[in-house]
């Protein structure tokens, strides 16, 4: 039977030390054996045909690697068992003593879900910024930027059929796809209050996002703000690739490296971390789920099949789930703003 001490440190990470009885291992023992022996070719031997004993001797600590592959994680999901330890990341294991015939000793550092404490969600109290109004010049503007781009586009050996203009008019408006200057106009202010309704929509979100935030109360694990960082570095890799640049070269020209960058982002990754969690315990606290109808239904949305065949796999799944989870919590928190408000 397996003996186990758990040990909690800063930062959510959890220590646990596991002793297995050679009694309970010596069957594992003989399994990782006949596994490799299965594979192992000796002179005078033909493949899988070596002696056990023999085999034992030759694979040397190969043999003890995948002894411990096999029985580490095993010793390690029964000595959690009956404990409130909820893993969220790979365990980190350190062997301690072992030889065969003897107990295994090993240690297993785990990161485990933290625990989160929501402060009064409900009360939240979010003035909705006033959208952005959109004027005929930020209209102008745009059409400006527009003609230029569609004017260097055009012809510039032979006479053209109809002349260019040196200003927007209706025979730039129609190659663009409109039925004349104004009709251009009349869209491009559509689309732009569209965009600052959007923005403004984003803007909202963020102003209760922040309150979760400063509401929760949460000793943030160290490796969910390494994957936050990494997420923002993908996240300006692309935004970077779409100027037309380089990490290396744009990295360069603000005389920082990639772990200067981290560094200086670390407190808002952070708190980035910290409302994700918020988030997730108000879901959790107003028993917000996702049905897999509704999972499906999205996946469904999705238009490229290579894209979508991924949503067959069970961890992408689950991590559509999560973001929908948060999406529909967002919407919940909007809610109870907007009905505190009115």
């Amino acid at each position: 039977m397996v003996t186990k001490n758990i040990v909690n440190q800063p930062k959510s990470v959890v220590e646990i030390s596991v002793t297995v009885p050679w009694a309970d291992l010596e069957p594992k023992w003989n399994e990782a054996l006949q596994h490799l022996t299965a594979e192992l070719e000796l002179p005078g031997f033909r493949k899988g045909q070596v002696p056990p004993a023999m085999a034992e001797q030759n694979l040397g600590t190969k043999l003890n690697d995948e002894f411990f592959k096999i029985v580490m994680p095993q010793a390690l999901v029964e000595a959690l068992q009956g404990s409130n330890v909820v893993p969220i990341d790979y365990p980190k294991y350190q062997l301690v003593s072992f030889a065969k015939g003897q107990p295994l000793v090993f240690k297993a550092l785990v990161t485990q879900k933290p625990q989160i404490t929501v402060g009064n969600y409900k009360g939240i109290k979010v003035s909705k910024p006033a959208p952005k109004v959109i004027t005929d010049e930020d209209v102008n503007k745009m059409i400006e930027e527009m003609f230029k781009r569609w004017k260097t586009r055009q012809p510039s050996v032979g006479t053209p059929v109809t002349p260019v203009s040196e200003t927007p008019d209706d025979n730039f408006a129609k190659a663009v796809g409109a039925l004349s200057l104004a009709d251009l106009k009349t869209k491009l202010k559509a689309d732009l209050e569209n965009e600052a309704k959007y923005n403004n929509e984003l803007d909202y979100e963020e102003l209760i996002l922040q309150q979760v935030e400063a509401i929760t109360t949460v000793d943030v694990p160290e490796i969910l703000v390494t994957d936050e960082l990494n997420r923002m570095l993908v996240q300006l890799q692309k935004r970077v690739a779409d100027m037309g640049l380089l990490l290396e070269d744009y990295l360069k020209g603000q005389n920082k490296t990639i772990e200067s960058l981290k560094e200086e982002w670390k407190v808002q990754a952070e708190k980035n971390v910290k409302m994700e969690l918020g988030l997730s315990e108000v879901a959790r606290l107003e028993g917000v789920e996702v049905t897999d109808p509704e999972l499906q239904a999205e996946v469904d949305k999705i238009q490229d099949a290579r894209m979508k065949a991924q949503f067959e796999q069970e961890e992408p799944r689950l991590h559509l789930k999560h973001s929908l989870r948060q999406i529909k919590t967002l919407d919940k928190l909007k809610t109870l703003v907007s009905n505190l408000a009115a």
